[in-house]
């Protein structure tokens, strides 16, 4: 007959179990750490080549109502740097589940995927609507709070690490959004260096 901790014992790997099965658990800290190499490497283009710019394009978008400077390489920019982060997260990720034997495509990741883009295609519409208007200063902002509350959202279904991530990057937006003129410096410690640490405390907990 089993003592009272072999039972414990049993309903612990059963509940590790059913939240292997519901729970997306093939992101590696790696695809969080070349996220944000790649958003530093971008940020960095873009301010050598945007911000220093002498007419001042992005500081001067609210009063004069429209955007000046090179917007088409600027936007092509950042759709760069999103190919690559979610290209390279779901090379990982599909390397992570064929080491582990699972597959990538299951109810779990679909449920993850769900979660990351309905708010992310409307903080992507949001910014296209911002731009429309001139009032390109507030995309910073923007994309740092929608992009935190993707992170809450898909949280539910994976680490729950990814709820702090998001947290944090719903705090950020909300202060570039009331320091303007450190639009891109924010962005920069959100996507990159909040990235960066993410990815490197979830390779070191998680890794084997």
């Amino acid at each position: 007959m089993k003592s009272e901790q072999e039972y414990m014992r049993d309903l612990t790997e059963i509940r590790s179990m059913m939240e292997r099965s519901s729970r997306f658990l093939s992101l590696t800290g790696w695809s969080g750490i070349m996220a944000g190499i790649y958003a530093l490497v971008g940020a960095f283009i873009a301010y050598r080549f945007f911000y220093l710019d002498a007419s001042g394009s992005v500081y001067n978008t609210i009063d004069m109502q429209e955007v000046q400077g090179n917007l088409v390489n600027l936007i092509l920019l950042a759709v760069g740097v999103l190919v690559l982060a979610v290209g390279t997260a779901i090379y990982l990720s599909w390397k992570k589940s064929q080491k582990d034997n699972k597959k990538l495509w299951n109810a779990a990741a679909r449920r993850v995927v769900i979660n990351l883009t309905i708010p992310l295609a409307a903080g992507g519409i949001f910014v296209l609507i911002l731009i429309s208007k001139g009032l390109f200063i507030f995309t910073a902002p923007v994309t740092l709070l929608f992009y935190g509350l993707a992170l809450l959202n898909a949280g539910n279904f994976t680490y729950e690490e990814l709820k702090s991530l998001g947290l944090i990057q719903v705090i950020l937006g909300l202060a570039a959004s009331y320091f303007l003129g450190y639009g891109l410096l924010f962005w920069a410690f959100g996507f990159g260096g909040m990235h960066i640490g993410y990815g490197i405390y979830m390779h070191l907990k998680y890794a084997k």
